[in-house]
């Protein structure tokens, strides 16, 4: 069981305004197409969706972007998307809501990532990718480090986003640590790439993730831990925050496993949960939270976003009032 006091988590939410947050990761867009679902096709055994609404959002690292908005940063944001129309459209709406993107890298020999949810009586019907998922060419990603090297001084935390599309690579993680070292670094890790992010502040792979990495097949507490441990050894990240979805999460801090409790009454979708974790877990630690009061609030806010459909985000007076009822 853990304790937290009310108090200390309010005043820690009251202090993200303006923290200064970089996300450096797999910049996409996120399509949404909703409708409803009357009949078969007769064409092949498949729901026909009649369409009523689309709407195109920031996603993948982008999403962690959007969260940190919601919650009041000012951000950072490096990554490659395509020279593209879709490319353009996203840093737009980056830029309409202040993000400084001069960091962003257009690169004209891969397209913008674009991930296509249908979406029909509260449920995804099909996701359709168009992506290129090979690593960026190291001129791209030397341009990026670059600049990377300019925003040191300006940032109070770095969030890697990583969706396996292509920007992390042994050299490009190490480069990155590298140049932000002694800030507050933190991670969402894909499992093909979690052993480059060695040396880290935290570290937010899903238990699914977890037990990829590890070779461990987790089914009870005693596995978390010794999925924990193994991760802790394999890249001494200071702290493994593991999602865990209805059953909450488990943070390890090299000493002691904590296991907290899902705050999530109902969970309709669990898209973008990762990307409102790691967020709010590093918005946390930059206003001096433990890491254990920093994995308090990232479940918390978790609860809120996977009780809606589609991805979410959270702000802070949502928090305070999650906190309030539900502490």
């Amino acid at each position: 069981m853990y304790k937290v006091s009310k108090t200390k988590l309010k005043k820690i939410i009251s202090g993200f305004k303006n923290k200064r947050i970089l996300v450096v990761g797999d910049l996409m867009l996120d399509k949404y197409i909703w409708g409803n679902v009357t009949r078969i096709s007769p064409e092949a055994p498949i729901p026909i969706v009649h369409v009523s609404k689309e709407e195109t959002k920031p996603g993948g690292a982008a999403n962690v972007v959007l969260n940190l908005i919601d919650l009041g940063a000012k951000v950072y944001c490096a990554g490659v998307v395509g020279k593209d129309a879709s490319g353009h459209e996203l840093i737009t709406y980056l830029k309409k809501n202040k993000v400084d993107c001069s960091s962003i890298i257009l690169d004209p020999e891969r397209p913008t990532t674009i991930k296509t949810r249908v979406i029909a009586h509260q449920q995804q019907v099909v996701r359709i990718d168009k992506e290129k998922s090979v690593p960026v060419k190291e001129s791209i990603l030397n341009k990026i480090i670059n600049k990377l090297k300019k925003l040191k001084e300006k940032i109070d935390a770095v969030i890697l986003s990583d969706y396996n599309k292509g920007i992390f690579t042994l050299s490009s993680v190490h480069e990155i640590i590298n140049v932000m070292r002694g800030k507050i670094i933190t991670v969402d890790p894909k499992p093909r790439n979690l052993k480059f992010f060695r040396n880290v502040t935290l570290i937010s792979p899903n238990k699914k993730e977890a037990s990829e990495a590890t070779s461990i097949i987790i089914e009870n507490e005693r596995d978390i831990l010794h999925a924990a441990r193994e991760l802790k050894n394999l890249i001494n990240a200071e702290a493994i925050l593991i999602t865990r979805g209805e059953e909450g999460m488990s943070l390890y801090d090299g000493h002691n496993l904590t296991t907290i409790p899902t705050h999530a009454r109902e969970v309709y979708d669990v898209t973008g949960a990762g990307d409102t974790v790691i967020s709010v877990a590093t918005i946390a630690l930059t206003c001096g939270a433990t890491f254990k009061e920093a994995a308090i609030l990232s479940n918390i806010a978790a609860g809120i976003v996977v009780a809606e459909v589609g991805v979410a985000t959270v702000n802070p007076q949502e928090l305070m009032d999650a906190i309030k009822n539900e502490i």
